[in-house]
């Protein structure tokens, strides 16, 4: 518009001096109906300016009335989108003070006229949630699903909340529907995991475990501990289930899994409860051969008996390699004593006294001098087990 007036003024004041440059003032006559108008040619275009001038004024002051009403119409809405910007910030600084009562009234308030209403809405629920409000939670919580692309961290809120409150049941049926895949979220896929802790959901868990592995949600150490946990879970779920449902659970271990001490220990343990101690044996021997474990030790005492000679015979072989080993020396004495060799249980008990002394290692071998009559040693060996300090 500037640039156009300045055109005009030029072209007019080109106009005006024209008639000066060429020696003659200029004649304008106008004739309209029965108005006549004759003038100069300098009058007649400083009158042109005076009209385009009151022209631009009318036009400007048109478009502020315009904007003065128009702005007057939509002021009490900019008046409850400033309100709603306070009371949003009255909130924050309430959560941040952990004035939850506050935090929630004004964090309501603002949601009502606010920019996201969606982050209000979860900060009010959070706020009613530490007040244990628990409807007015899950109503905010339900209120958030009616903005956009809120659905998901509502549920997950939702399921969180309602595993802080012990609720695991509803807490699951909230996390059915995330369903929890390789495509979901680390913190769903974290939600999961938790929750089937606190479930002891096994099966479930057994499931996620690939999914953890994939998305490094653990690190290396969490996660073969986690699975460990779960594998043995499994295992001695089903041996209180069926035989068929150990030999099933079984299977479904890796093969690295089925080698973990723990877990192979209480598959074994199961097959004896079904009446299948010839596999028991048949595993366990061939297991020995791979190599002795702590863990194997301690549990072969519990599992064979004197009849099985075979096992023994393959421990004996370890005999040279084992000899500072009190887990493996402890482990002969009682299969020693379940064969009645007293002789042969002394000394393996005499080894496990020392190398690594304790209270029940000294009273077994109390109990030996004492079938062997020799009281004496005997006596010394209470003394011993009366001190220690294991």
């Amino acid at each position: 518009m500037i640039r156009t007036l300045a055109y005009v003024i030029i072209i007019l004041i080109g106009l005006c001096l024209s008639p000066y440059l060429i020696g003659h003032s200029g004649y304008v006559y106008i004739a309209a109906g029965d108005y006549q108008i004759e003038t100069s040619l300098v009058f007649a275009v400083f009158g042109l300016i005076l009209f385009f001038s009151l022209l631009q004024v009318a036009e400007w002051l048109i478009v502020f009335i315009l904007n003065v009403f128009l702005s007057s119409r939509y002021l009490p809405e900019k008046w409850r989108k400033q309100a709603a910007k306070k009371h949003t910030l009255i909130g924050a600084l309430a959560l941040a003070e952990e004035d939850w009562a506050i935090a929630e009234k004004a964090m309501v308030k603002g949601a009502e006229k606010g920019e996201i209403p969606a982050l209000n809405l979860f900060a009010a629920a959070r706020a009613a949630h530490h007040q244990n409000k628990i409807e007015l939670r899950d109503e905010y919580l339900e209120r958030v699903t009616n903005e956009p692309k809120t659905e998901t961290a509502a549920l997950t809120t939702k399921t969180r909340y309602l595993m802080q409150q012990g609720d695991f049941e509803t807490a699951k049926a909230c996390l059915a529907k995330l369903n929890p895949t390789s495509r979901s979220k680390v913190p769903v896929l974290q939600l999961a995991k938790d929750l089937y802790l606190k479930q002891k959901d096994w099966q479930s868990l057994k499931l996620l475990l690939p999914i953890l592995s994939k998305k490094k949600i653990l690190d290396s150490n969490e996660l073969e501990t986690l699975t460990c946990e779960t594998n043995q879970a499994l295992i001695r779920e089903a041996t209180c289930v069926s035989e068929a449902e150990l030999d099933k659970r079984w299977h479904w271990l890796s093969k690295a899994e089925k080698n973990h001490p723990r877990t192979f220990i209480l598959y074994v343990m199961g097959l004896c409860r079904y009446q299948r101690k010839p596999d028991a044996i048949k595993l366990m021997s061939k297991h020995i051969k791979s190599g002795l474990t702590n863990e194997l030790l301690m549990s072969l005492p519990n599992i064979i008996n004197a009849d099985d000679q075979g096992i023994r015979k393959q421990l004996e072989q370890f005999a040279m390699q084992h000899e500072q080993d009190a887990v493996y020396h402890e482990c002969m004495a009682k299969l020693a004593q379940q064969t009645r060799d007293v002789k042969q249980a002394k000394l393996h008990w005499q080894s496990v006294c020392s190398i690594e002394p304790s209270t029940d290692a000294w009273l077994a071998l109390a109990q030996i001098h004492e079938q062997l009559g020799d009281n004496p040693n005997a006596m010394h060996c209470y003394r011993k087990a009366a001190k220690s300090e294991k």
